[in-house]
């Protein structure tokens, strides 16, 4: 572990007992910068995989969280044994070598604690990874894969990133992967007052889509689901009309745009069923983004005349701008990070002289 902390260093430079280990926590993951969506959605976790997932991981190391959101999949392991990526790897049974990164010790822990802060995002400051962090964690306790120090590590990320959040000025609009999607959208279509707007899917991010959807002035929303009962919900909570999923063809002719944000197993949507869409709108383009992982939208889409499909990959004009008005706050931001990942490593040498010298009393109390 490289000590970052000055009194790091002089602690152990003081002691008399020898100098504890490196730190045994290392991250490895794919992301929207080392990987393209049609690579990240083969890494993708699906309902009812984390078990699978986690169990193999967790025969791997002690203390195992995993970190799957629309733009990232990543593994965070404690009490490692053997190579973290065959163990990433193998989990998903793909070749994924030249798109995967690893860090371990400091390293590691600085990763997290920017990931969780909204740092290392497409959007970046968006807020969605907060909770997704605390979610993550959350879910390895309930399963019994986390210990002291991924608890200490994943309460340290989470409490860095709301002091970047309150602190920098990052969080002073919402930003997020949906208001990118409305945006976009807004740009293409030279505004939305008075469109229709579909939208597949009924979670959180489906929620935030709708209530940027409706901030950016459309009053006409179609919400579609594999579950009609949550698209009644979030219908009945923001507002908008409820389509089951297998009416979805019929709908689709009304929407001006479709954003698609849910995690179904297979495409939902494909280029002969726009066309026909498209066949009854006349002269009107559609214009699709897909914001799942792995993608519901047919890519064959992009084919059709009068369809524009944009997925992940294509919000880097919204990421850029995004990014233009929020330069300011990333020096201060780096650095909370940087006092927390020391925070960090005075804790982990506080605990290991503390475990090194009650072994040694019990030793003593041995003999």
């Amino acid at each position: 572990m490289t000590l970052a902390c000055p009194t790091a260093r002089r602690f152990v430079a003081r002691s008399p007992l020898p100098a504890p280990g490196p730190l045994d926590f290392v991250v490895v993951g794919l992301n929207h910068h080392t990987a393209p969506v049609e690579v990240r959605e083969r890494a993708a976790v699906r309902a009812g995989e984390e078990d699978a997932l986690l169990s193999h991981l967790s025969r791997h190391a002690r203390e195992v969280m995993l970190l799957a959101t629309c733009n990232r999949t990543e593994v965070y392991l404690a009490g490692l044994t053997g190579d973290p990526l065959a163990a990433f790897q193998g989990a998903w049974g793909h070749d994924l070598e030249d798109h995967l990164y690893s860090y371990s010790g400091e390293e590691a822990v600085t990763h997290l604690y920017r990931v969780a802060a909204g740092l290392d995002s497409l959007i970046i400051g968006e807020t969605q990874i907060q909770g997704q962090v605390k979610r993550a964690w959350q879910a390895a306790s309930a399963r019994g894969l986390s210990g002291a120090l991924l608890n200490k590590i994943a309460q340290g990320a989470l409490a860095a990133g709301k002091r970047v959040r309150t602190e920098t000025g990052l969080s002073d609009s919402v930003v997020s992967v949906s208001s990118a999607a409305v945006e976009l959208a807004e740009l293409a279509l030279g505004g939305l007052a008075g469109r229709t707007a579909l939208i597949i899917g009924a979670g959180e991010t489906a929620e935030l889509t709708l209530i940027h959807l409706r901030a950016a002035g459309i009053e006409d929303v179609i919400v579609v689901n594999r579950t009609a009962e949550r698209a009644r919900q979030l219908a009945a909570k923001l507002g908008g009309r409820v389509c089951a999923a297998e009416y979805l063809h019929e709908a689709l002719p009304e929407a001006d745009v479709v954003i698609a944000s849910s995690a179904a197993p297979h495409y939902v949507l494909n280029g002969e069923a726009v066309a026909a869409a498209l066949a009854a709108r006349g002269d009107r383009p559609m214009f699709l983004i897909d914001i799942s992982v792995p993608r519901i939208l047919d890519p064959n889409i992009a084919d059709v005349p009068g369809a524009h499909l944009l997925n992940l990959d294509d919000l880097t004009a919204v990421v850029h701008h995004n990014l233009q008005g929020r330069r300011a706050a990333l020096p201060q931001a780096g650095a909370i990070i940087r006092e927390a990942a020391s925070d960090l490593s005075r804790w982990y040498l506080t605990r290991a002289a503390q475990l090194h010298r009650a072994g040694r009393v019990l030793a003593v109390a041995s003999d």
